[in-house]
């Protein structure tokens, strides 16, 4: 038996972000947030796709996005690499989920709280050594919360988590465990079957249950996954910003032209011409483009 990974973005979604999913998440939700509480009854899973509504804003990719039965939205996203300035960019879609909930002539008092979950397979926070981080709106000196503290930031870093599979004590320790180990399974392990939205995790999770289709679109993030993590590495050895830029381009190339066929000079050349930032926000869109002019209408609102 094989599993998908659930770090790549395609098993996340598929595994998480599903219309058979509401169960799944709401236990895995309840587990990351709330401790294992049952404070979440129900949701509703949204398209993770942020479009601005305002001139001038970039778009936001997410993995999965909810709305609670409480109002609140939730925002996930699994991010494998540390790129640049990515902190700001959890920051950025926190903020732009909770602003673009209004649109003219509505009334502040309509907005709802946001919630950003964001799992990591790297370290965002070296000074301490906990799994899991929630950072909310504080009065410096005294520590007391602001009076309406609808933005809160949750961090989970899974090279922190270093239970093996005897030693899980909750259901927050077997989602983290989960997250962490699933790819790497040969079967679901008995401690966790024990859990129902674990156990439909893992049957969502087999191999045998994708289609010829959605395996070829999980093995092209795979190879992407690694060798943009060689292309970071690189980058970082030889401390040029402009060699992992270059290095990027080529794998969003070579990437593309698998999804949607040799792209045209006009296309390649307006590529080369993105950020960084802009080519990390490609990346995350990519997956979603079945032809080329999918890429040109996210060109023309991303690249100005």
């Amino acid at each position: 038996m094989r599993f998908i990974n659930p770090k790549i973005d395609f098993a996340f979604k598929k595994i998480f972000g599903s219309a058979q999913s509401n169960d799944i998440l709401i236990s895995f939700l309840n587990a990351l947030l709330y401790e294992g509480r049952s404070i979440i009854e129900s949701l509703e899973i949204l398209d993770p796709y942020l479009a601005p509504q305002i001139a001038g804003v970039k778009n936001s990719y997410l993995d999965v996005k909810a709305l609670l039965n409480d109002g609140t939205f939730v925002i996930i996203e699994m991010q494998v690499l540390k790129v640049q300035a990515f902190g700001k960019r959890v920051l950025y879609n926190a903020a732009k989920t909770y602003a673009l909930q209004l649109t003219r002539g509505e009334l502040y008092q309509q907005l709802r709280p946001v919630i950003a979950l964001t799992i990591t397979d790297f370290e965002m926070f070296a000074e301490h050594q906990d799994v899991t981080s929630h950072f909310v709106f504080k009065e410096r000196t005294r520590l007391s919360d602001y009076i309406q503290n609808d933005i809160e930031l949750v961090f989970v870093e899974l090279p922190k988590f270093q239970k093996e599979l005897e030693h899980l004590e909750n259901i927050t320790d077997k989602w983290i465990y989960f997250i962490k180990t699933t790819g790497t399974l040969d079967e679901v392990p008995q401690t966790m079957a024990t859990v129902p939205e674990i156990q439909k995790a893992f049957e969502i999770a087999n191999e045998v249950s994708l289609t010829q289709d959605e395996l070829n679109t999980l093995q092209q993030q795979e190879f992407f996954a690694q060798d943009q993590e060689s292309s970071v590495a690189i980058g970082r050895e030889e401390g040029r910003q402009e060699g992992r830029q270059e290095a990027q381009i080529e794998l969003i190339m070579l990437s593309l032209t698998r999804l949607i066929g040799q792209l045209n000079p006009d296309l390649e050349s307006r590529i080369q011409q993105l950020s960084i930032d802009q080519l990390d926000d490609l990346v995350k869109a990519l997956w979603d483009f079945s032809s080329q002019e999918d890429l040109t209408a996210w060109l023309e609102a991303n690249s100005q």
